[in-house]
Formats: structure tokens, C-alpha cells, sequence
């Protein structure tokens, strides 16, 4: 049995041009390059969906609810920010 499966894909001709050269250059076959470009765009997706679920919890950390909750927390910090600036402070973050 097989371990593979052929599918087929519609792509727009001048996607597929860029791809057939990429492949040409790499010296690939078409079907290696796509299931690089799959693995990659897997790859990516888990790491936005780690930084979405950071960001969450970052969030809930610090009480934020809703999108206001964003805007008073930033302007406290811009406010926090521009005192130490006055007084000549300067911040490592």
C-alpha cells in the first residue's frame, strides 16, 4: 500500500511559473517543493497559534477583559513612560 496520495492543485500560471523555477534551481521536483511549503506553512501556523496563546494568557494575567482594558493599560504605561522620561530615567525595557 501506498504511503503517499496524489492530489491535484489549480494555482494561479504565474505562481506555478514561480514555482517550477524555484524547483528548477533547487534542483526539486514539484512535489518535494510542495510538501516543503506545506511543512513550512505548519510550521508558522504552530508558531503564531504559540504566541496567540502567550499573548492570551499574558493577558489574563494582567486583568485585561476587553479591548478598553488594552487601551487604559497602554496609556498607563505611555503616562509611566513619559514621567520617567521627564525626569531623566531611562528604562531598560
Amino acid at each position: 500500500m501506498r504511503s503517499t496520495k496524489v492530489v491535484s492543485i489549480s494555482l494561479p500560471l504565474e505562481t506555478l511559473a514561480a514555482a517550477q523555477l524555484i524547483a528548477r534551481e533547487e534542483q526539486r521536483t514539484m512535489s518535494e517543493l510542495m510538501r516543503e511549503a506545506l511543512r513550512a506553512y505548519q510550521r508558522e501556523r504552530r508558531e503564531w497559534d504559540e504566541i496567540f496563546a502567550l499573548a492570551a494568557q499574558k493577558g489574563r494575567e494582567a486583568g485585561v477583559r476587553t479591548e478598553q482594558d488594552v487601551v487604559r493599560i497602554i496609556r498607563s504605561e505611555r503616562r509611566k513612560r513619559t514621567r520617567a522620561a521627564a525626569k531623566g530615567v531611562v528604562s531598560g525595557k
